[in-house]
């Protein structure tokens, strides 16, 4: 087992194991956390009561934090001809077709997020194995094949987050930085566990939410009342 370090012993002692904490007292937590050398992302992580194997329980989609993430979104765009030219206006770092495909067959992965038009689906679909596992490849569900390009690339760059279970139920999202006030950081928590909680499929029973962590990236994790969200519903 990796030996802790001093500053993650210290910061555990700040955090009862045997509660629940409201979403203001979690923040306060956080900024209460002796900071790391540099400006941790803050993550939230959410168990579902979900079967992931069947196909009308899976959970996919995008919430959108109105703070943002913190985190400077690199990204890349399949598009030809006005797309791409409308890519390069939004703002997208990479830009091309057939010639990005062949590098990232080629290892080639700097980037944080991959949006496609439509079209561009044969020129990338035998990039599913690479793009795949990583949660990197364009989806309609994901809001990332779309003829839309400059409100897609916008909306990534000023926080939309992809939101997609793992195989063991899980949802693992980054929903700001450290750095942020408090009020920043509640405000985002509060938003992207409403919109997960309205992510519910239609074929998930019972109680949606089974447990709530966050933490900073290499942070120790406060567990999250979520009763009042259950309530809204």
């Amino acid at each position: 087992m990796a030996k802790k370090s001093k500053r993650y012993l210290e910061n555990k002692k700040l955090v009862d194991r045997t509660k629940s904490y409201e979403i203001e007292e979690a923040a306060k937590l956080i900024k209460a956390f002796k900071p790391a050398k540099y400006d941790e992302s803050l993550e939230l992580h959410i168990k579902l009561n979900i079967d992931p194997a069947k196909a009308d329980q899976q959970v996919r989609g995008t919430i959108s934090l109105p703070n943002g993430t913190g985190k400077k979104v690199r990204i890349l765009v399949f598009a030809k001809g006005e797309k791409e030219e409308e890519a390069k206006k939004a703002g997208a770092e990479f830009v091309g077709a057939e010639d990005l495909a062949e590098k990232i067959q080629g290892g080639w992965l700097d980037f944080d997020v991959a949006i496609a038009t439509p079209d561009m689906m044969r020129v990338i679909g035998r990039l599913g194995r690479v793009l795949g596992p990583r949660g990197l490849m364009p989806s309609p569900k994901s809001g990332t094949v779309t003829m839309d390009i400059e409100e897609a690339v916008t909306a990534f760059k000023a926080g939309r987050v992809e939101v997609k279970n793992d195989k063991t139920s899980n949802v693992h999202i980054p929903f700001g930085k450290v750095s942020f006030d408090e009020e920043k950081i509640v405000e985002n928590l509060d938003s992207a566990m409403s919109q997960i909680l309205r992510m519910r499929p239609l074929g998930a029973k019972g109680r949606f939410f089974k447990g709530v962590y966050v933490s900073t990236s290499v942070g120790v994790g406060i567990k999250v009342d979520f009763s009042r969200f259950i309530k809204v519903l």
